[in-house]
C-alpha cells in the first residue's frame, strides 16, 4: 500500500501543474516576441489544450480530497513554510475547481484569438474589427466570474481581481482610488507650475543597436541575472517566462531614446523579482510571486523610486552620452531628470508620468467594472473611455488606436488586473521609503550604480518570501504599518512639486 502522504502528493502533482504553466508563460512570450501571424491559430489551440490539462490535473477529485487529509491530518506537523504552502494549493485549487475545463478551454482559445485580431485592430485604428472577439472574451469572463463569485461568496468582480490581488476588494480599490481622485488634480497642477519650462532633449536618431546595447549594460548594473534571461522586442513591453528563464521586451524609438530605457528598467524590476523568488520552492506555490500589486511595486520601485531619482541619473548621464550621443547637448544630469519626470497630460498609458498615472488606470478600472456588470457596452465603450479621459485629465482623445484600443489586457481577458498598477505604485513607494529609512546610504549608492543595497534589502524582505505570507503582512513587517496612500502622495509631491528626489 502507498505510503505517501497526503501532502507528499499534493507536492509532486503541484511541481506537474508549475512545469506546464512555465510551459504556457514561454509560449506566451514566443507569441508575442517572435511568432509569426500565420501560427496564431496553432498557437491558440496549444495554449488552450495545455491549459485545460492543467485544470483537469488539478480539478481531479483526489486533489480535493488530499487538501482535505492534508489540513486536517498533517498541517499540525508541517514547517511554516509547507503550511504556507498548502495554503497557496488550496487557493490555486479552489480558483479552478469552480470552473469546468471545457470553460477553461474555450476561454483560453477566445483570448488568444482576440488578442490577435487586436494587433490589426489597433495598427488600423478598427475597433470594430475587433469588437466581435472582444465580446466573446467578455461573455466567457463575464461566465467564469459569475460561477467563481457563487462559489467564493463573493462579488463576480472580486473573484476576478482575487486572481490578481489575492484578498482584493473592489469596494477597498474604489475608496483609495476615489480618494486619490479627489487629491491628484491639485498635485497635478502644483506640479505643472514647479518644472518650468520643457527641456531640450538630446537630438536623435538613436539606433535600436545601440539603445538596446544601453539597455543591456543598465540591467546588469540593476543586477539582472542574463545567465538566467533575455532582451527582446514586442508590440508591447512585458516580462514574461519564468523564473529561471526570465524573458524582458520592450519596444524602440529611434527618435526618442527615453521611453525604451525606462521601459526596461521598469521590465527589470518584475524580472528581478522573478529571479530573486525562492529557488527551494520553486516549483510550488509558495515559492512564487505575492500577487500582481507586489509583482508591479518591484518594476515600479526600480523604474519611479530608483531609476528617475537625480542620484541613479548622476551615475547614467554619462553612460547614456557615452553609447547614445555623439557629442551633442543634452546629456546632462539635470536636463535627463527634468525628461525623466516631466509632467504632462497625456493619451497613452505606459508612456504616462508618476503624476497622471493613476488617473489612467482609475479609468481602466471604473469601465471594466461597468463592462463586466453590463452596465456599459461594447459598443459605448470607446465614447465612455473619451469621456473619461477629458473628466480626468483634460485630454482629447482623437482615435480609438490611443483609446479603448491601446492596451492588451481586455483583449486578453485580463479583468481585473488593472488596479494593481497604482496599488503597486503606492506599494513602491512605501517600500522604498522604508529601504531608504533602514539603509541610509541608498541614493549615495545609486549614484555610483551600486544597486546591491536595495536589492539586498528587497530580497530579504519581499523576493525571498516567496507567496510564504500575505501581502498585507510582507508590507507591514518591511515597513511597519499597511498600506498607507499618503505615502505616495508624499513622494508625489517632494519629487514632483518640490524637485527634490
Amino acid at each position: 500500500m502507498d505510503s505517501t502522504s497526503a501532502y507528499d502528493r499534493l507536492k509532486a502533482r503541484f511541481a506537474r501543474l508549475g512545469h506546464l504553466g512555465d510551459a504556457v508563460g514561454v509560449l506566451d512570450w514566443d507569441l508575442a516576441a517572435m511568432m509569426p501571424e500565420g501560427g496564431a491559430e496553432a498557437r491558440a489551440g496549444q495554449l488552450a489544450t495545455l491549459r485545460s490539462i492543467s485544470h483537469d490535473l488539478l480539478t481531479l477529485p483526489e486533489v480535493g480530497d488530499w487538501l482535505d487529509a492534508a489540513e486536517r491530518d498533517e498541517a499540525a506537523t508541517l514547517g511554516d513554510w509547507d503550511r504556507a504552502n498548502l495554503r497557496a494549493m488550496r487557493r490555486e485549487w479552489r480558483h479552478a475547481a469552480a470552473l469546468d475545463s471545457d470553460l477553461v478551454e474555450a476561454h483560453s482559445h477566445a483570448c488568444s484569438a482576440c488578442e490577435m485580431v487586436w494587433r490589426r485592430a489597433r495598427a488600423e485604428d478598427d475597433f470594430a474589427a475587433v469588437r466581435g472577439p472582444l465580446a466573446t472574451v467578455l461573455d466567457l469572463t463575464r461566465e467564469i466570474a459569475v460561477t467563481k463569485s457563487q462559489a467564493f461568496g463573493c462579488s463576480p468582480y472580486d473573484a476576478l481581481l482575487d486572481a490578481y490581488e489575492p484578498e482584493g476588494s473592489q469596494a477597498a480599490i474604489a475608496a483609495v482610488f476615489d480618494d486619490l481622485a479627489v487629491d491628484l488634480p491639485g498635485i497635478l497642477d502644483d506640479a505643472l507650475a514647479a518644472q518650468g519650462p520643457a527641456p531640450i532633449p538630446p537630438n536623435g536618431p538613436f539606433p535600436a543597436a545601440r539603445q538596446r546595447a544601453l539597455a543591456v549594460r543598465l540591467m546588469e548594473t540593476a543586477g539582472f541575472d542574463f545567465h538566467r534571461g533575455r532582451l527582446d522586442t514586442s508590440l508591447h513591453p512585458f516580462c514574461g517566462g519564468v523564473p529561471d528563464d526570465v524573458r524582458i521586451t520592450t519596444r524602440y524609438d529611434e527618435s526618442d531614446a527615453t521611453g525604451a530605457i525606462m521601459g526596461v528598467l521598469h521590465e527589470t524590476g518584475h524580472a528581478l523579482y522573478e529571479q530573486g523568488l525562492p529557488a527551494d520552492w520553486r516549483d510550488q506555490p509558495v515559492g512564487r510571486a505575492l500577487g500582481m500589486s507586489v509583482h508591479e511595486s518591484q518594476s515600479l520601485l526600480m523604474e519611479m523610486q530608483a531609476c528617475r531619482s537625480r542620484a541613479f541619473l548622476t551615475y547614467a548621464a554619462p553612460i547614456m552620452a557615452d553609447m547614445l550621443g555623439d557629442g551633442g547637448s543634452g546629456w546632462d544630469t539635470e536636463t535627463l531628470y527634468r525628461l525623466y519626470t516631466r509632467v504632462e497630460p497625456g493619451l497613452i498609458r505606459v508612456d504616462a508620468d508618476e503624476v497622471t498615472y493613476p488617473a489612467h488606470v482609475i479609468l481602466r478600472f471604473r469601465l471594466e467594472r461597468a463592462l463586466l456588470s453590463g452596465d456599459l457596452t461594447l459598443g459605448d465603450l470607446p465614447g465612455a473611455w473619451r469621456d473619461g479621459m477629458r473628466d480626468l485629465l483634460g485630454v482629447t482623445v482623437p482615435d480609438d488606436r490611443d483609446g479603448c484600443l491601446q492596451d492588451i489586457h481586455w483583449y486578453d481577458g485580463a479583468i481585473g488586473y488593472f488596479p494593481t498598477y497604482t496599488l503597486g505604485a503606492m506599494t513602491a513607494a512605501q517600500l522604498f521609503q522604508a529601504a531608504v529609512q533602514a539603509v541610509p546610504s541608498i541614493p549615495d549608492d545609486l549614484a555610483r550604480g551600486d544597486f546591491g543595497p536595495l536589492l539586498g534589502w528587497l530580497r530579504e524582505h519581499v523576493h525571498a518570501l516567496g507567496s510564504s505570507v500575505t501581502a498585507a503582512e510582507m508590507l507591514t513587517r518591511a515597513t511597519g504599518k499597511p498600506l498607507d496612500a499618503g505615502v505616495f502622495k508624499a513622494h508625489l509631491r517632494r519629487r514632483y512639486v518640490d524637485r527634490a528626489v
